[in-house]
């Protein structure tokens, strides 16, 4: 009985020593970020997406870190500029980055030049967000599911506003898996101008994050046939998933589910790579706490730029996934894919 007292007063005070460690870890932590400015850079111009997301966030995050955190955006290929930045920045934790994990991936994967980057290897803070993709029709289209669009055996009009959107790359996976003779014209200058020629008639379709989806559908711009994954969108409880919608081959299977998984990188909040462990503990908590707040949850729902936190082993495992476990057969196909993703 001796000995057990003994061996739980050592517990004990092992564990006290632990809780004292990490609390002390915990304010020097604290004190580094107090009163400093952390800076948080957007790979596009202002206005766009991760710009209102970046700059919605920043308080919050300020308000949690006792810091000033400054919205800076640094256009430039694609968002590779950005990130390229942020991979051979210091691991001081001063530098993030809300980016397009989805494009970052692809660009990775195809060997795209200018990427300067692992994906792999960035210091992952979280996932903000990556919002399943829907099949747009006009709304005056007789086209109402899937099943008829295939049953026509046309050649199918994608609008995109870039080869390397989502609304191309989603399109071209699309036309691939259902072997649907396609032409993705990517000339367009934004997500509004792309829905918009499906609305006029001029295209005959559009991939579009379901929240832009949302805002089409009930606008009466544009109407949803189906998700393009096997989760149903939180916005179309009543639309199908690809999956369901039509009986897809193995092959088709493969290559939704592989684009589902680029997808699910969405909007990713990443540092510098080999940041010390203990800080990046501290600043992924920090990001936790700050996505987790009502406030700023309920700002995002009513600017229907809505907040899904996944953590940063979820996030990272994710990068992994589609960065590091792809066959360069599998590759070689991406690319192929990729290249019919848009003639302006």
């Amino acid at each position: 009985m001796a000995y057990v007292a003994a061996a739980s007063r050592t517990f004990f005070a092992t564990s006290v020593c632990i809780a004292a460690l990490i609390s002390t870890a915990n304010a020097e932590d604290k004190a580094y970020y107090q009163g400093k400015t952390v800076r948080m850079i957007v790979g596009s111009g202002p206005g766009g997406g991760y710009d209102v997301f970046s700059r919605m966030i920043a308080p919050y995050l300020a308000q949690v870190l006792g810091t000033i955190v400054v919205v800076e955006n640094q256009p430039g290929a694609g968002g590779l500029t950005a990130l390229n930045r942020l991979y051979a920045a210091p691991p001081d934790g001063y530098l993030l980055s809300l980016s397009n994990g989805t494009g970052a991936a692809f660009a990775q994967i195809t060997g795209r030049k200018g990427v300067r980057f692992d994906l792999a290897k960035f210091s992952y803070l979280a996932t903000v967000g990556a919002p399943p993709a829907l099949w747009m029709v006009a709304p005056e289209s007789p086209i109402k599911t899937v099943q008829q669009a295939l049953a026509t055996q046309q050649k199918w009009r994608w609008a995109a506003s870039g080869s390397t959107s989502g609304l191309a790359t989603g399109a071209a996976f699309a036309c691939e898996a259902l072997k649907m003779q396609c032409q993705i014209v990517a000339g367009y200058t934004g997500s509004n101008q792309a829905a918009l020629a499906v609305t006029r008639g001029e295209m005959d379709a559009i991939n579009l994050p379901e929240s832009s989806a949302n805002h089409f559908q009930r606008t009466k711009q544009n109407f949803a046939i189906a998700t393009m994954g096997r989760t149903k969108s939180r916005f179309f409880p009543d639309q199908p998933t690809i999956f369901d919608a039509v009986k897809l081959s193995a092959d088709a299977e493969w290559l939704f589910d592989f684009y589902d998984n680029v997808s699910n990188l969405g909007r990713i909040l990443v540092a510098a790579p080999n940041m010390p462990a203990p800080r990046l503990a501290y600043l992924q908590a920090a990001v936790k706490e700050t996505l987790a707040n009502p406030q700023l949850i309920a700002e995002g729902e009513k600017a229907e730029r809505i907040i899904e936190y996944l953590g940063p082993d979820e996030t990272l495992a994710n990068a992994k996934k589609v960065v590091s476990e792809v066959t360069p057969e599998q590759k070689a196909r991406i690319i192929k894919i990729l290249e019919s993703a848009g003639s302006d």
